[in-house]
């Protein structure tokens, strides 16, 4: 056990007495003070980094990339040819929608894509000022929209999953001042899954109430109860295309190919959402349609644009896997095996599983939650610290229970499993 007074000393210094408060990267930071002062390797459940090496194909690409002098010229701000071809065709191969190389625009990081979509669906209607988060969900872009001074609301779905979900959507969208929704699916921090039907329900009220979707694949194929990842043929990745033109599909290399470093990601329009005219955008830049203001507007001021180096290893690493040479969804499934023993030793001391979903079992995969019953979260969170494991609160994903952490499996290694179960068991001692 780390002595008490370490970790709360340490935890002392950053300001707040709420432990809920802190963000995933000041967790980081509290952890790695912890084990350099205490000498104890601790079992990391609290950030979301890959586990597995980043692609030697995209490696590669980079290398040639720049080799070929690519890092003295300004990228183009709307991505490079074959980056937008290879985007466009992994929509299409893995996705089963149809799009265009046009309406794909490769972003510095999902964060930077979230960044640009959340900002301009708020700025295209001024009487739609509101973004509407389906939470739990990335803290960070609630931090986002806080930096930017622009309004939100949410719920949390734990209790509105399936023929629900549509009465809770709607008594929010019938105020009809919300501009867009937000989520992830596969869920970040829950690993809940949108079903076809949910993902149907959210496309047609958003047709009805002409709301913009902003929808976060992160996670890429990667529940695992279904098979995918063979290009072109199904299952599909599900999302809410299929039900709606008003969409913005957020997907990044950070995960799905491990080339988090490097951040590259791609934004992904339909046609009538990349070209339809907001007059209230000409407020804030000289464009009024998606198509113009995201690229020219947004990155161009945030970053003058993605690196010709990451597109190049976006583009090479997405055409390995349109031409079925590589199987993305496969390399992952180390995430799933490790969730299923983590899981299954948490629940042997007495833990129980905060989120799942309704119509079947929770897939294993990058991430799940846990509580211990009589323990808020934010009391789990600090006895945790004492014997060496972190994670962070539900509090800051916008969860509505207070008694649950997400637990990340993605650092956590295989010989760290024993060591795992011996602090569980000293800690449920403790308790």
């Amino acid at each position: 056990m780390i002595p008490k007074q370490l970790v709360d000393g340490l935890f002392s210094q950053f300001g707040t007495e709420d432990i809920n408060q802190l963000s995933i990267r000041q967790v980081g930071k509290l952890v790695a003070q912890i084990e350099q002062q205490s000498g104890v390797e601790f079992i990391h459940m609290e950030m979301g980094v890959p586990g597995l090496p980043a692609s030697h194909i995209g490696i590669e690409a980079e290398k040639e990339a720049l080799d070929k002098g690519l890092a003295s010229i300004y990228p183009n701000i709307e991505g490079i040819p074959f980056a937008k071809e290879e985007i466009a065709r992994f929509v299409r191969s893995f996705m089963n929608i149809e799009t265009e190389p046009t309406y794909c625009i490769p972003t510095v990081g999902g964060m930077q894509g979230s960044f640009a979509a959340l900002l301009t669906a708020a700025r295209t209607n001024a009487a739609k000022p509101y973004t509407l988060f389906i939470d739990p969900g990335f803290p960070v872009q609630k931090s986002q929209l806080n930096l930017l001074g622009l309004p939100f609301k949410a719920f949390d779905f734990q209790h509105f999953r399936g023929e629900k979900l549509h009465d809770k959507l709607e008594e929010f969208l019938k105020n009809e001042d919300i501009c867009s929704i937000c989520y992830s699916s596969p869920n970040n921090p829950t690993w809940c899954c949108f079903s076809d039907a949910e993902l149907k329900t959210i496309g047609e009220l958003a047709e009805k109430y002409d709301v913009i979707v902003i929808e976060d694949l992160a996670y890429f194929g990667m529940d695992f109860r279904e098979h995918y990842g063979i290009p072109g043929e199904a299952p599909f990745q599900p999302t809410v295309a299929r039900y709606t033109d008003n969409y913005i599909l957020i997907l990044s290399a950070s995960k799905i190919f491990s080339y988090a470093g490097q951040r590259i990601a791609m934004l992904v329009f339909s046609s009538q959402a990349y070209n339809r005219s907001y007059p209230n955008l000409r407020k804030y830049f000289p464009a009024d349609t998606m198509g113009r203001f995201i690229p020219y507007g947004v990155l161009y001021a945030t970053t003058a644009g993605t690196s010709h180096s990451a597109q190049y290893a976006l583009a090479t690493m997405l055409k390995a896997a349109n031409d079925g040479k590589i199987n993305f969804v496969e390399l992952l499934h180390h995430y799933g095996e490790k969730a299923g023993k983590m899981k299954e030793i948490f629940l042997k001391h007495g833990f129980y599983i905060v989120y799942n979903d309704d119509e079947r079992e929770l897939a294993d995969g990058f991430y799940f939650t846990i509580a211990y019953p009589g323990l808020t979260s934010g009391e789990l969170m600090k006895k945790f610290l004492y014997f060496g494991i972190s994670a962070i609160s539900l509090a800051i994903t916008g969860s509505e229970n207070p008694n649950g952490l997400r637990a990340c499996v993605s650092f956590v290694r295989m010989d760290q499993m024993e060591a795992l179960e011996r602090r569980l068991e000293e800690f449920v001692h403790s308790v």
